[in-house]
């Protein structure tokens, strides 16, 4: 069973690092092929050290851990996905340092055709929760579908999460410990009507602790999971600072919002965007353009009226590029960008013009197809 053997190689003593997990996940090409081959893991992974040899002799004990773990799930209505479940957040699969196994309690769809994630300080001022508020109540007028996540922190975090259970948008938190407890702990409430309009999500056991190098683990998910990062507010260091890097690590899109020259909580963004960081925005509709998302209630309502194909239609070189990718195979808009090297806004431009003249078919998931 997959999902078992996956939970028992993040259990290994000593952890070996996401990156050296996802490494050797990918090399043996499934957590089953490492467990069963444990006692002669050079049958996979040729190259194998002393050291892993060493490691793996865990498994055993790492087995019955899972095992456990996989029946306080199963009690706890918790879902457990491994990398390359249809379920997993397949924007995380473009990730070199992915999570191998991820915990999510909800019912919210972790695969969304736009997902973005709204960060900040968790010493959220008058100006910036008045910025969550209406950027999340516009955006909920154009895109009502759109998923916000966030890691259901003080002060930025739980203003997009509440915020956007207040419109009646999915929110999704996700945690630096184990979904056996909540942390902080004034935050239940919130984290429990979220499993209900979302959901919480963690790639950590029971049990696990809210420590600190948790947290920066954790950003690289919120990161991952995302079209685009949002930074609402930030002091000169901070948290969210660290996720917009990640972001952009990742190709992802990064704006941030500007605030005051003095404010000592907009001093980040401020800087961010100064060093071409993150771009700015000042509203729902600055971000919405710049992503290309404008154009959906045009699609859809020419979708209803029916369109009419181009035969051979025209194609810029940007779209030239996008055609060439899809005909590998259908491709979600991150893998699009990872492949022809263009910012997302400018290929869900290109993508609407492509769908509306019938040369590609927006596909279940986010992913395009094709047409031929």
């Amino acid at each position: 069973m997959e999902i078992l053997n996956a939970i028992a190689l993040t259990m290994l003593k000593p952890q070996m690092s996401p990156l050296q997990l996802m490494q050797l996940y990918q090399e043996a090409g499934s957590a089953t092929a490492i467990v069963e081959n444990r006692k002669h893991i050079e049958n996979v992974i040729p190259e194998a050290t002393p050291h892993l040899k060493q490691m793996l002799s865990g498994l055993d004990n790492a087995l019955v851990l899972a095992e456990q773990e996989l029946k306080f799930c199963e009690a706890h209505s918790i879902k457990a996905l491994h990398f390359g479940c249809e379920d997993y957040p397949q924007r995380l699969t473009h990730c070199e340092d992915a999570p191998l196994v991820l915990y999510f309690c909800g019912n919210g769809n972790l695969n969304p055709s736009k997902v973005i994630s709204i960060i900040g300080t968790r010493q959220c001022t008058a100006y910036g929760q008045d910025i969550i508020r209406h950027f999340i109540e516009d955006l909920k007028k154009t895109n009502p579908d759109i998923l916000v996540i966030s890691g259901l922190a003080y002060g930025v975090d739980i203003q997009a999460h509440r915020n956007a259970l207040t419109v009646g948008m999915d929110t999704v938190g996700v945690l630096a410990h184990g979904l056996d407890s909540i942390y902080p702990s004034i935050h239940r409430n919130t984290a429990k009507e979220m499993v209900t309009h979302g959901g919480l999500l963690s790639e950590y056991p029971r049990g696990t602790r809210p420590e600190k190098r948790n947290f920066v683990q954790r950003n690289r998910i919120v990161a991952g999971m995302s079209d685009a990062t949002i930074l609402v507010e930030s002091a000169a260091k901070g948290g969210g600072l660290i996720t917009c890097d990640i972001a952009n690590s990742y190709s992802r899109d990064v704006f941030a919002f500007p605030g005051a020259v003095n404010a000592p909580y907009s001093a980040g963004c401020n800087n961010l965007i100064r060093k071409q960081g993150a771009q700015l925005i000042t509203s729902a509709e600055d971000f919405i353009i710049e992503m290309g998302w404008e154009n959906d209630q045009i699609l859809e309502k020419a979708k209803s009226e029916g369109i009419e194909r181009q035969l051979f239609p025209e194609l810029s070189p940007d779209e030239t590029l996008i055609v060439e990718a899809l005909k590998e195979r259908d491709l979600h808009v991150n893998e699009i960008a990872i492949r022809t090297n263009l910012p997302i806004a400018t290929i869900n431009s290109a993508l609407f013009m492509l769908e509306m003249n019938g040369v590609v078919l927006s596909m279940a998931g986010g992913s395009y197809h094709l047409l031929n």
